[in-house]
Formats: C-alpha cells, structure tokens, sequence
C-alpha cells in the first residue's frame, strides 16, 4: 500500500482502539491503524478468568524481557505487552481502576498542563458505561463496560474488606468514585461475560465505516521526517515494505516500550543511545526513553482453613467445566477476574493520598497460573504504587524486530525498598484480625520466619514481580526532558504524537489501563481541535486522618479468646 491519510495511528491498543473510532467519527477524515499483532478471536482472550494465557504466552504477547535487574541480584523480570487487537487490553488482568483524583494533579504540577483531575474525569466517565448507571463520578453510556464481577460472592472476599475495617481502615462503596482510600470492591472490565477490551468496546464497531483502514500483521519500521515534520511511516507486512502518508498527523500509539522505541529508530532520541545503535540523528531528544516507571508487587500467600478457594477448582475436569458454562452461558467463575476485592491506604501519616494497593485474590498461586498450592489457600498482591526508581528503554540496532534494552531500576532507591517493608507489615496486620479467624491458616509465603528489615528485603528481591504497568517513557511535560508536550505532540517536530501510557508524568496508584483510555480519549478532541469537555467540580473524599494518622480509624482491638 502506498496511499495518503489525514492520519496514520501506529498501534491498535488500549490508546490506539479510541483514537480510531473516535478520529473516523468525521467521515470526512480518512485514518490508518496499524497493528503488529493479529486477530484477537481467542477464547483466552475473550474468557476473562483465562487471562493467564495469553498474559504469558508469545502469540499475543510481546513477551519483553528486563535486563538483568541491579536491585534484584541481577534476575531479568518479564514485561508481557499486548500484540493483538486491543494491545494490552486484550491481556491484561481487566481491573478497572482510575487512580486517586490526587495522581492527575500531580501530573499538572509536573508540567502536563490542562491534565489535573477536574480535567480528566468527564473524560472517564465519557469513556464508561458502569453497570450501576452514571452519577457525579461514573459513566452510563460510554463504550468500555465495567462491573463488579460476581459482586464478591466469595466470603474470602468480605474478609478482607472487613479486616481492613478492623485493622483501622476506613472502607469505601467506590474507589472509583467520591473516596478511592479505604478497602472495598474492585472493577473489571467486562460486558455479558466477554472481556471488554478496547477492540471490543471502541474499534469493532467503528470498522465498517468506510474511512477507516485497520492491517494487521503490520510492523512500523519507522516514522518518516522531512526536516523536523512528519511526514508518514515506513512499515513491512510479510517480505513486502510500504510507505504511506499522513496529510496531518502520525500518532504513536505503541505503549511505554513500543512508543520510545519507535521514536529512537526513526532518529528521534538521545543522540548518544542512537549513534551507539547505529541510528543517524535526526532529532536530538534527549527524554526518550528516559524516566521508565512501573508498578511492582510480591504474593503474601495463607493457607486457608476451608475449602472455598480457587484452588479447588484448578483441576482440569473443573476447569473445563467453568469454560464450558462460558462457552454456553456467558456465567460463572469464567466471568471474573477474580481480583474482585482490594484496597488502598498511606504507608505513612503524612501522606495526603494512598501510595499502597492491595489485590486480593481468593487462590494462592503465582499470577501466571503456575504452581497454585496444594491444598487451599488466599493471597495479597501488594507494592509501593508511587515508585521512585527510574529506568530506561533503549533501542539496540536500528531492526524493528530486536527487542530494546530495558531497565526498570527495581529497588533502586531506598523509599521502594522500605515501601515493601511497610506492606508486607501492614498486610500481616490485616490478615490477623478477626475477620480471618475462620479462614487463617499457616503464612506460605514469606512465611513466618521472615521478620527483620534484612529478611525481608531478601525476599523481596527474590520474588518480586512486575504489576505490569510501566509508563512514563515519553514523558508529557513543558521543560528540556519532557517528550512531548502538554497537547502530546513531540517536542520540535511537527505532525507528530505520542498518546499512550508512555506520556504518563508520573505512576497513578492503580492499575494504568483506566487511565490510559481516558488519555486517548480526551487527546482524540485534541487531535480533532474540538472544545475539550468542561472540567468537574466533583469533590474529592479524603479519608479521617490524612495528615495525622496512618489509619483512618481507630483500629477494632482483637478480644483474646
């Protein structure tokens, strides 16, 4: 294909998916999507409790690898990102968490303009059609569906919930709304039972419009510049190489790795990392790449005295079972995530908003799938969601196919490795009180034998796993490192964006895929020129204590029996 379009998007992802349907809503503007991966009609895709699957395979996943990990005695440590329609929405765990309204005013203190909470949120509730209909905070009638999965069905669930309370947590009816501190439900991204990716939610249904063009199997060798414009890209599909042509504009799309990456074998990026990889210098950037975040956590893992967990269900006659009632009736286990319950508190009193997540998972296994415990068992995936170590992604060689060199700096600074310190601590708090009694068996993992600073820091290093939410490669900002600014286009060159997690200042403290919609779609009215939604006067909810306490509340004391 050799043709001209007003735009070409590089990625049909979480950010990719919005713009497409969005940019082709003016049947006038023609609009490119190119795509990497392939289809995504996969029953593992599509069944949402099968999210291991796809997460930890090599067809839709690019399946990167760290460099060695200074901070983690040198272990190399996955970063699965999505190579499929719907990028990393369709592989993804479905959770549905915004991030605190605090986050985004951070990201507009840094420099992102115009990107403070009041700013994002008629964003996300244009995105969303929650299931409970809309209000101040929640949308009715937007594309991406979210739920409650089976609503907690499980007892383990409300434990967890109510243990919170007892430790001296407040809870809240929605973290997504009015209060996200405090311990309570968490959201999924799911509609009739089927995973509710962005390809399901904004891309399928724009696909029959005539203007808009989607290849698959599609890799962008690089964006084209005459002088310091965009001018299209250069892409391969099987052995055949094409060029096309952005009358406007070239969007990357490509996520936290694939974004800077792209960037770099095009010439853009520090001139040092391209010279080094053989890449002439068109544009000297020196922020691309740089200041690569993610979210990290480790499995606090119980054994669980009755048996009402997952594990009991990992056998392959009970698994087929819940596929079947998937296959014919869209109900059961196979509609969940099984993330259904969670919370997020301050590690420290002086803290205006949560730096610490909690997933709860009613199973003990690995997030993989793998090695689930013999016999019963629960467990706490928990980090420090507000790092402050930094890495890099750096091209290796001008080839589309070489991965880049990846860094995430794990542990690098001390305020990380005493986060960990600080939830596994808190969370042996909340699991021994009161409303676990029934269910508490023997601590697996660490274990108990793990208790000083030492200890506990060996562990961590030992065990600790990605959230897989890495952002912040391409930062939005108006200062010399920034990549791009406030209105996402690339610094010193025209016709020429970044919209993905890539641009984030900084880590909001919850799962990315919420916010990164809600990043495409207000950056879609920005591409388009159109008045951008009027800002919210929504309050925020700030729990007793901010300021004062660690808790919110004063914890519930356990009797002795």
């Amino acid at each position: 294909m050799d043709a001209t379009f007003d735009y070409i998007i590089i990625g049909a992802g979480s950010a990719g998916c919005v713009l497409a349907n969005r940019l082709s809503e003016d049947p006038s503007t023609r609009v490119l999507v190119l795509e990497y991966g392939g289809s995504d009609k996969s029953i593992f895709i599509q069944m949402p409790t099968a999210l291991s699957i796809p997460m930890n395979g090599t067809k839709y996943n690019w399946k990167y690898m760290t460099l060695p990990e200074p901070g983690l005695d040198g272990r190399r440590v996955h970063c699965p990102r999505g190579k499929v329609l719907g990028g990393s929405s369709s592989i993804n765990g479905l959770v549905y968490m915004r991030g605190h309204a605090r986050d985004f005013d951070e990201w507009a203190e840094r420099g992102a303009r115009g990107w403070g909470y009041a700013n994002c949120l008629p964003y996300f509730q244009r995105a969303e059609s929650w299931q409970e209909g809309g209000d101040t905070y929640r949308g009715e009638d937007g594309p991406l569906a979210t739920n409650a999965g089976n609503r907690m069905k499980n007892p383990l669930y409300r434990a967890f919930v109510d243990a919170g309370h007892e430790a001296g947590y407040v809870t809240t009816e929605d973290p997504n709304g009015y209060l996200q501190e405090g311990f309570g439900p968490m959201h999924m991204t799911v509609k009739d039972g089927v995973r509710w990716s962005t390809a399901n939610a904004y891309l399928k249904p724009a696909m029959n419009r005539p203007n808009l063009t989607v290849i698959t199997h599609a890799m962008t060798r690089r964006v084209l510049l005459e002088g310091k414009r965009a001018v299209g890209v250069e892409y391969e599909q099987g052995d055949r190489r094409h060029v096309v042509r952005a009358a406007r504009e070239v969007l990357v799309a490509s996520g936290p790795i694939g974004s800077p990456h792209l960037l770099q074998r095009s010439g853009i990026g520090p001139a040092a990392v391209l010279r080094k990889a053989g890449v002439e210098v068109l544009h000297d950037l020196p922020g691309v790449g740089e200041n690569l975040q993610d979210h990290s956590e480790v499995y606090i893992q119980y054994a669980c005295k009755e048996p009402i967990t997952l594990n009991g269900r990992m056998g392959l006659l009970s698994k087929a079972l819940i596929g079947a009632e998937w296959l014919l009736f869209k109900r059961g286990l196979s509609v969940s995530n099984h993330f259904e319950s969670g919370g997020f508190i301050r590690s420290d009193a002086s803290l205006e908003w949560p730096d610490i997540q909690f997933h709860f998972l009613p199973a003990a296994m690995r997030y993989d799938g793998k090695k689930p415990l013999k016999g019963h068992g629960f467990m706490v995936l928990t980090g420090p969601n507000k790092p402050k170590s930094r890495g890099y992604v750096r091209l290796r060689s001008p080839d589309a196919h070489e991965h880049p060199d990846i860094l995430f700096n794990y542990l690098d600074r001390e305020e990380d490795r005493e986060g960990f310190r600080r939830c596994l601590k808190l969370t042996r708090e909340i699991i021994a009180q009161p409303a676990f009694d029934r269910f508490r068996g023997d601590e697996i993992a660490p274990g108990a034998d793990v208790r000083t600073d030492d200890e506990i820091d060996a562990w961590v290093r030992e065990t600790l796993e990605s959230t897989y939410h890495p952002c912040g490669s391409c930062r939005m900002g108006e200062d010399a490192m920034a990549v791009v600014d406030s209105n996402l286009k690339v610094r010193g060159v025209d016709g020429l964006r970044v919209i993905d997690s890539s641009v984030f200042p900084s880590e909001p403290n919850a799962n990315l895929n919420a916010p990164t919609i809600m990043l495409a779609e207000r950056a879609s009215d920005i591409v388009r020129g159109k008045a951008l939604l009027a800002a919210s006067n929504a309050a925020v909810g700030v729990a007793p204590g901010v300021g004062v306490t660690q808790r919110s509340r004063e914890p519930v004391r356990k009797i002795a029996h």
